[in-house]
């Protein structure tokens, strides 16, 4: 009596857990019809607006082909719109200093860089952020030190 009840309540849940891979896929699904359709109508020719959000103008700044002027412009737009990084946590600096570490390294070794442009973006950093200055510095330094002679 008990071995019959253990195994029904198996298939039961086997049934039940089949129904609910049946959604998933078919819930995914509906959503790539649904983002293909949106990403269609949204494709018409418009103004040539320069992407601001941070994954984009990171995107612009890690691309190697990138020139100089790209650069330039991709950085200041990062300083205008998220040039102010949250408040330090104690002594540890905020998690999403990690982002402008990354960028500091990528434009220390982008191959179009200057030193114009990156003692630039230092300077305003560390104006906008005083109190990372010094891992601001360090990351400089780092990066710096990361090129190839």
């Amino acid at each position: 009596m008990e071995i019959t009840l253990l195994i029904k309540s198996v298939m039961g849940l086997v049934v039940l857990l089949a129904i609910l891979i049946f959604f998933l896929f078919y819930s995914s699904k509906s959503k790539q019809k649904k983002v293909q359709k949106s990403t269609f109508k949204s494709s018409s020719p418009k103004t040539n607006k320069p992407k601001v959000d941070l994954s984009s103008l990171r995107a612009t700044i890690k691309d190697k082909q990138s020139s100089s002027k790209e650069l330039k412009e991709a950085l200041d737009l990062v300083l205008k719109h998220y040039g102010v990084i949250h408040k330090k946590m104690g002594l540890r600096a905020h998690a999403d200093f990690d982002v402008y570490m990354d960028i500091l390294f990528t434009i220390c070794r982008h191959p179009n860089t200057s030193k114009s442009i990156i003692l630039g973006f230092d300077k305003e950093l560390a104006r906008l952020n005083p109190d990372y200055k010094a891992e601001i510095n360090d990351a400089i330094t780092k990066g710096l030190n990361s090129r190839g002679a």
